[in-house]
């Protein structure tokens, strides 16, 4: 399966997991410190209903900031009703879009940080193919930054998954399996309880 196939998969799988929840579900705070499950999908259907003119034209009107203007978006696509973003994520999961200078491990690791930042809080199991956990690990640990990789999250310390074949770095240890990396490595702080290793107290003193 090639990695827009498995983005394409993600979406439905995603799609499909959410449909049913509850409006109490869908306002459950999510892993992003400020967005409710309902506004993670919300996110995650931006790139689908967006275009690239668009999206540069908001960018230019938070004065060149692209949080900003992902947060300005996502809150316009938040206003709609959560059956329709979830019918939308599922309807254009085939979408090839991949961010400016970016490949499609980009999207990848997007949905599943995401889908994670929506299960987490609510308890909603899943497994993720263990080929699309090593990609998005590799994609993050390879290029940190673009806002992903907390700046200064990685160097120095070792890190290591307890259920896939895959480790990044040298020094002290941090280990957990690949799901909790994703998090931590991307600033998920909750994530540093399920983590083990002589390099956790000193990660934690970085995403503190």
């Amino acid at each position: 399966m090639d990695t827009f196939a498995e983005i394409a998969d993600e979406r439905r799988g995603l799609a499909a997991l959410v449909s049913g929840l509850t409006g109490e579900q869908q306002a459950t705070q999510s892993l992003c410190s400020e967005w409710s499950v309902h506004d993670v999908v919300a996110h995650l259907v931006v790139p689908l209903e967006v275009s690239t003119p668009e999206f540069v034209l908001a960018v230019l009107a938070c004065r060149g900031d692209f949080d900003r203007a992902n947060v300005r978006l996502t809150r316009e696509q938040a206003r709609r009703p959560f059956g329709e973003i979830v019918e939308v994520l599922h309807r254009k999961a085939d979408s090839r879009f991949t961010p400016p200078g970016s490949g499609p491990e980009a999207p990848l690791t997007d949905l599943l940080v995401h889908g994670l930042d929506i299960r987490w809080p609510l308890g909603l199991p899943r497994d993720i193919p263990e080929e699309r956990l090593h990609k998005s690990l590799t994609f993050l640990t390879a290029a940190p930054g673009g806002g992903i990789v907390p700046k200064g999250t990685l160097g120095g310390l070792r890190f290591e998954a307890t259920d896939i074949d895959w480790a990044h770095g040298s020094g002290p240890t941090v280990s957990g399996d690949a799901e909790t990396l994703l998090l931590a490595i991307t600033g998920r702080t909750t994530a540093l309880g399920h983590l083990s290793g002589d390099g956790v107290s000193t990660l934690r003193g970085r995403l503190a």
